[in-house]
């Protein structure tokens, strides 16, 4: 690919991702309308003839790494594993 080739895919990449940002916006925007009216219904579920939408509590466990970490530094290192991986940045 020239450089000239690679400075349109950025441009284009930019773009998209502006877009994509400010899509999500307005996503982020209709979900907290329709949040707004199941808590003014006191509801966690809402149904019409071609939707269904929940929105419940959910509860979940996790492993508290920081404070196993402090209370247990050789358990902690014992189980730790590290991985590689790599990150595409455009600047």
């Amino acid at each position: 690919m020239s450089m000239n080739e690679m400075e349109t895919k950025v441009k284009e990449l930019r773009e998209l991702r502006r877009m994509a940002e400010e899509l999500a916006g307005e996503i982020a925007a209709i979900e907290d309308d329709i949040k707004a009216t199941m808590t003014a219904a006191a509801t966690d579920e809402i149904s019409g003839p071609t939707f269904k939408i929940t929105w419940k509590h959910i509860t979940s466990s996790r492993l508290d790494s920081k404070a196993l970490k402090a209370a247990a530094p050789e358990l902690w290192e014992r189980f730790t594993k590290t991985t590689t991986s790599r990150r595409f940045v455009v600047a």
